[in-house]
């Protein structure tokens, strides 16, 4: 029995599914499929067995659940208390949208201004708890998620619009692949709406669902302040709806600070500074050249 066997195990109980699993994680599905084989075969109980369309904990598994829950998290905490004389290291998790507009110029601000390693991912809001209890992740930035033991700062407040071409489509939802999160911004958005999921379209990036807004394929989510340069170019326009604009918060949700690295804290202090906030409401204006440190990634899963 081993921590990956272990950590496999949970995810899946927590998210329900191997493919939500692998996600989280950063592996194959089969490398999951495979960890949770062979704990079974060890403890000689299913543990998880398919009901509809999720994994729920057999009976046995139960039991383990709340134990294995614990081995992992003190895993990875032994892990950094022996690497802790080396380089910190930062992960930061947010949904697809904020990583695809504010993470890259956000990082390389933060990692030419500290010495850990910064680095980020994309994550859904309901596996946000298990990667951080479980330590592959410091920080998640977004929507404040549901988990008891974590600690949520706001760091910036924000407005969700909708927008579309001056004459395009009304009767249509284009989203990035935050909108089928129903923890995310996007996702709230169309559950007030009450979007049938007939009438939603998903696209790659976010880049994608806009052009396809601009060019009048139906309307598209959007942080107001993040599509401000695509509104001032006149190539989407707000469209009025029942629920918009709807106020949202940005949070920096970690684990209390008697749990979390000193990398985490200092991150989120650095969040609140007047550079951290002017790149995540313009991080089309990017950074200076000289300022600008690439982003180095590493490997969250062993």
């Amino acid at each position: 029995m081993t921590l990956g066997q272990l950590g496999a195990f949970v995810f899946v109980a927590r998210l329900g599914s191997v493919k939500a699993a692998a996600r989280a994680l950063g592996v194959s599905e089969p490398a999951v499929s495979q960890s949770l084989a062979q704990l079974r075969r060890h403890l000689g109980d299913p543990l998880l067995v398919r009901e509809s369309d999720r994994m729920v904990l057999t009976e046995g598994g139960a039991r383990l659940y709340g134990i294995a829950s614990q081995m992992v998290a003190l895993g990875a905490q032994a892990q950094r208390v022996v690497r802790s004389g080396g380089p910190e290291r930062l992960h930061v998790v947010m949904d697809s949208s904020m990583y695809e507009l504010v993470a890259g110029p956000l990082i390389s601000l933060y990692s030419q201004r500290r010495i850990p390693v910064a680095t980020s991912g994309v994550v859904q809001c309901a596996e946000v708890p298990l990667l951080l209890a479980g330590r592959l992740a410091e920080v998640a930035l977004g929507p404040q998620p549901e988990g008891e033991g974590l600690l949520s700062r706001p760091v910036l407040r924000c407005r969700v619009v909708a927008v579309g071409a001056l004459h395009g489509r009304r009767d249509t939802w284009l989203v990035d692949p935050s909108g089928t999160d129903p923890g995310s911004d996007a996702g709230r958005l169309l559950r007030l709406l009450r979007v049938p999921e007939s009438r939603v379209r998903v696209y790659a990036t976010q880049a994608a669902a806009w052009q396809a807004a601009a060019e009048g394929e139906g309307l598209a989510p959007a942080v107001a302040h993040l599509v401000l340069p695509h509104l001032r170019r006149g190539t989407l326009t707000v469209v009025e709806t029942s629920v918009t604009p709807l106020e949202i918060r940005w949070y920096a949700t970690t684990l209390p600070p008697s749990e979390r690295s000193p990398a985490a804290g200092s991150f989120v202090d650095f969040l609140t500074t007047p550079s951290a906030t002017q790149v995540m409401r313009a991080p089309q204006d990017g950074i200076p050249k000289e300022r600008f440190r690439p982003a180095v990634h590493v490997s969250i899963w062993s």
